[in-house]
């Protein structure tokens, strides 16, 4: 079926990404630290299973116009930075005392903000902190988020000295026009620098470049050519986001020229266009916005069934458990999420009265287990089949969501197997979101919760 107008505007709405589910929206301050606390003891339990860390480094020196992140901007670097990390560190702690015999790590990232705002020293110490309570698995993967403008050779040499192996490079666009208007120049010379000098310090096969489209003033051209650079540099893998214009929540955003968005027509273009782009050169599609060579490891575990997804995007490993520190950090643990504090003042009061700094949280029913399964399949395969999770009347509402979707030619549903049509992996947020039980509450809000699908 052929993509028109009508449908692109029937299914561009407001949509979550699933990176979990229930989504951010539905914690509640109900859960608290004590919560948590009985969740990690109830992890500490399975202490023969490994753990995934990530830790939110929250600082940058300067505020991008798009930035949908819980970023903290300040000129002030270890001023401001340090008073953190002894908080971090403090954190770690208490979690490693919970969390008893169970010290196995298999995954591991740092976020932000700027990870590499740090100095690297600061960097070598914070990660010497975290090795000294936790042991790492063989093959373990510890990635980074880096920003090529502030990242110098001694960041990065630091960073594979200590055994990160993969190491996430913001681009976003390579056109001149389009990086004034969102307030990040960055140059192709300056990426290709950083990418080189990585692969020459041990990251070869683990470099990521990071792409978004529905900026303001994006045009198909610059954009496929954006893309092409990027095959040029060699990227193993390459991430391309829709960007979450979300002003009212982020009220940075509202600086940016609202009239030079792309509309719904034209973002879909970019999208296609810098898809084409990375496919003919021989990229494997992954999920709904990922791409990998094949080979790599992404690519592989699409291959044999065992991609993942969780808050921190798409991966390789399915840690049974998922903790986050640091401020405004999320993980998932023992069948809860537990977010901490957003606010710094929060965080540190928490961190310094020796409690954890949980500040809002969810317990997973057994109707959320079921549906996140169903959601996790369809966002990382396009399919799910309904019977090997539930009896298939569990899904009565969802398969009545679901037929104007099958009317359209979105998905093909076969019984209890559902599957995402190639026009339907367009829209595999739209197919998920039949199957959320709590997205009719919180389309009520008077403003939007997320980002367009489209």
């Amino acid at each position: 079926m052929e993509l028109t107008p009508e449908l692109l505007a029937r299914y561009d709405r407001p949509g979550p990404r699933y990176t979990s589910y229930p989504t951010a929206v539905d914690f509640h301050d109900r859960f608290g630290p004590a919560d948590y606390q009985r969740h990690l003891a109830a992890a500490a339990a399975r202490d023969r299973e490994p753990l995934a860390f990530y830790t939110h480094l929250p600082f940058c020196a300067h505020r991008c116009g798009f930035c949908g992140c819980h970023a903290i901007v300040s000129p002030h670097g270890k001023r401001v930075s340090e008073p953190y990390l002894r908080r971090l560190k403090r954190e770690t702690e208490m979690v490693a005392r919970l969390l008893g015999r169970r010290r196995r790590v298999t995954q591991y990232q740092w976020g932000g903000g700027t990870p590499t705002y740090l100095t690297p020293e600061q960097i070598v110490d914070l990660f010497g902190h975290f090795a000294s309570l936790f042991q790492f698995e063989p093959g373990a993967e510890i990635a980074v988020e880096v920003d090529p403008r502030v990242t110098t050779i001694a960041h990065l040499g630091a960073l594979s000295a200590l055994g990160f192996n993969r190491l996430s490079a913001g681009v976003q666009d390579l056109d001149r026009e389009v990086q004034e208007i969102i307030g990040r120049i960055q140059p192709l010379e300056q990426t290709a620098e950083l990418v080189s000098a990585a692969r020459r310090l041990g990251f070869a096969g683990g470099i990521n470049v990071d792409l978004i489209y529905g900026l303001p003033g994006q045009r198909v051209e610059s954009f496929a050519a954006t893309a092409r650079a990027v095959v040029a540099l060699g990227a193993d893998r390459v991430a391309i986001y829709s960007f979450a214009y979300v002003p009212w929540l982020k009220g940075h955003q509202r600086a940016l020229p609202a009239d030079r968005l792309p509309q719904r027509e034209r973002k879909l273009e970019l999208l296609m266009a810098a898809r084409s782009v990375f496919l003919d050169a021989g990229y494997v599609g992954i999920g709904m916005d990922h791409f990998a060579k094949p080979g790599d490891e992404l690519a592989l575990a699409l291959e044999n069934g065992t991609l993942h997804r969780n808050f921190m995007g798409y991966t390789t490993r399915r840690a049974g458990d998922l903790l986050g520190l640091g401020v405004s950090a999320i993980g998932s643990i023992a069948g809860a999420y537990a977010q901490s504090h957003k606010k710094l003042s929060r965080y540190y009061a928490a961190v310094d009265h020796g409690t954890l700094a949980t500040e809002r949280g969810y317990v997973l029913s057994d109707d959320d287990r079921i549906r996140g399964e169903v959601i996790l399949s369809l966002m990382c395969r396009f399919e799910v089949d309904l019977d090997q999770i539930a009896p298939r009347p569990s899904f009565a509402d969802a398969l009545r969501k679901l037929q104007p979707l099958a009317d359209d030619g979105l998905v093909e549903i076969r019984g209890g197997r559902i599957s995402a049509t190639p026009l339907g992996r367009v829209f595999v947020r739209n197919v998920a979101m039949c199957f959320d039980a709590h997205l009719a509450r919180t389309e009520r809000r008077p403003a939007p919760t997320f980002s367009r699908t489209v």
